[in-house]
């Protein structure tokens, strides 16, 4: 590319896969909005959804736990819901990092910043 100049070639075609880098993050970090986990809890009783930047978006209880003698029990069984949908996002986003970074040629284990 840049014949004669020593080192620069190396450093045009470093900044251009950079750049490209910089693409696909930006791609990556829209797709986790739009790419949806469901946790559940409560054997599927109470159900939360959310984007796989951890963001929730639904949450779906079953009407059969509205008794008032098991409040409690509703009062446990939502947060575990979003927990669980949580930790999907979580484990959804780094699954959807690992796909980026190895098409990239890089380590599968190497930590991007998001």
């Amino acid at each position: 590319m840049l014949k004669g100049l020593g080192g620069l070639g190396d450093m045009a075609k470093m900044m251009k896969q950079a750049q490209q880098m910089q693409a696909k993050m930006a791609e990556l970090q829209e797709s986790l909005n739009t790419i949806t986990v469901t946790g559940e809890s409560g054997a599927g009783l109470v159900k939360a959804t959310a984007t796989a930047k951890g963001e929730l978006t639904a949450l779906d209880i079953s009407p059969t736990i509205f008794d008032p003698n098991e409040k409690e029990v509703v009062e446990d069984l939502i947060p575990a819901a979003i927990k669980d949908a949580q930790s999907r996002a979580s484990e959804r986003s780094e699954q959807e990092m690992r796909k980026l970074t190895e098409a990239m040629g890089l380590p599968a284990d190497m930590k991007l910043p998001f």
